[in-house]
């Protein structure tokens, strides 16, 4: 692996001890989401293994994006690389093989922790040359993996965010955000703070088979409500929308319902499109599970990433007139919601299509 001369089990301390004792002085797993410690040798790829934390010593933690990429943000904050939630159509999986490591099975379950980001991010916002820009996370891999119920990695950075008044946006499929509502409240008084959850379809069968490592679609649901019952709004991504699996009228409506029975301020629907890496790792599940749909997927992707634009007016037209139908109208109540209003529709959809 292309990190391992930054690994901490590398001849450094661990993080974090690899057994908890529970009540009664009981040793009781990992304690790293289901995941071991690496043994103290080289990582390679393609090794069928257990999953395993890989802690790092980050370098830096603020990433500028390219400006050729399209994105509409300029910064990142990616603590974690790889990530659990093991979905099938990640974009990010090819991210993986910049670490020498594979897109697929090694992008599920080799997840590097970088357990100093809260320190180093501190001393970056406090360096000459940061002007205080605003900070994207989630638009790699899920800050709020189940790594993150161990590491807490994402309470810091908050916290660090917040003291300096810096602007960020969260985007995520994980419950464990929940955990730090009290602390990203905080932190949108004091600056432009814009939260999203990804839900795509609330088909459970079907996310069970294409999102194995996430919290169900109902249990996401939930954390859009406990914001707004906080006055801070939350933009759905209906992302990815899956053709043949979750893009019929019929369900395209159940799971707008359900968003806006859950409290969302806006619904954004986001096809599904097929990156290199992400492609292979999607092809392989879906002629596992659903070979039936391999000739319109050949059709639909045989000249892009992307499914025509076509078929993406049309999605995107059904869910607005859907949202529009239960009323659901922008009412920004706080500064979480103002700066995804001065975002727009277009730039939310162009970030949260990462997920």
């Amino acid at each position: 692996m292309k990190w391992d001369a930054q690994r901490l089990d590398e001849g450094g301390d661990q993080a974090l001890p690899l057994e908890v004792t529970g009540r009664g002085g009981v040793v009781r797993g990992g304690g790293r989401g289901g995941l071991r410690l690496p043994p103290p040798v080289p990582i390679e790829a393609g090794t069928d293994d257990e999953a395993m934390a890989i802690e790092i010593t980050a370098k830096t933690i603020i990433n500028r994006v390219p400006g050729q990429s399209g994105m509409p943000f300029e910064w990142t904050v990616n603590p974690y690389r790889g990530c659990s939630h093991a979905c099938r159509y990640c974009f990010a999986r090819n991210t993986h093989t910049y670490l020498d490591l594979d897109s697929g099975r090694d992008f599920d379950t080799r997840i590097i922790v970088k357990v100093n980001a809260g320190a180093l991010l501190r001393r970056e916002l406090a360096g000459p040359r940061w002007r205080g820009e605003s900070i994207a996370m989630g638009t790699n891999t899920d800050p709020y993996q189940r790594a993150e119920g161990r590491y807490g990695l994402m309470r810091e950075i908050i916290t660090a965010l917040r003291d300096r008044a810096n602007p960020f946006s969260i985007l995520t499929k994980g419950t464990l955000i929940l955990r730090d509502l009290d602390l990203i409240t905080e932190a949108a008084g004091q600056a432009p703070v814009s939260i999203a959850v990804s839900v795509g379809s609330v088909d459970e069968p079907l996310w069970r088979s294409v999102e194995p490592g996430t919290p169900s679609p109902n249990r996401r649901l939930d954390v859009v409500r406990r914001f707004a019952e906080r006055g801070i709004d939350v933009t759905v991504l209906m992302a990815p929308i899956l053709p043949g699996l979750s893009d019929s009228p019929a369900e395209l409506a159940r799971t707008v319902s359900a968003v806006v029975d859950a409290g969302a301020s806006s619904v954004v629907p986001v096809v599904l499109h097929l990156r290199p890496g992400a492609r292979e790792w999607y092809h392989r599940w879906l002629s596992s599970d659903f070979p039936e749909l391999l000739p319109q997927y050949e059709q639909l992707y045989r000249a892009s990433h992307y499914a025509p634009k076509a078929y993406q007016r049309r999605i995107t037209e059904q869910v607005r007139e859907l949202a529009a139908a239960r009323g659901l109208r922008r009412r920004p109540r706080h500064r979480a919601a103002e700066s995804e209003s001065a975002a727009g529709p277009e730039t939310a959809a162009g970030q949260l299509s990462l997920l």
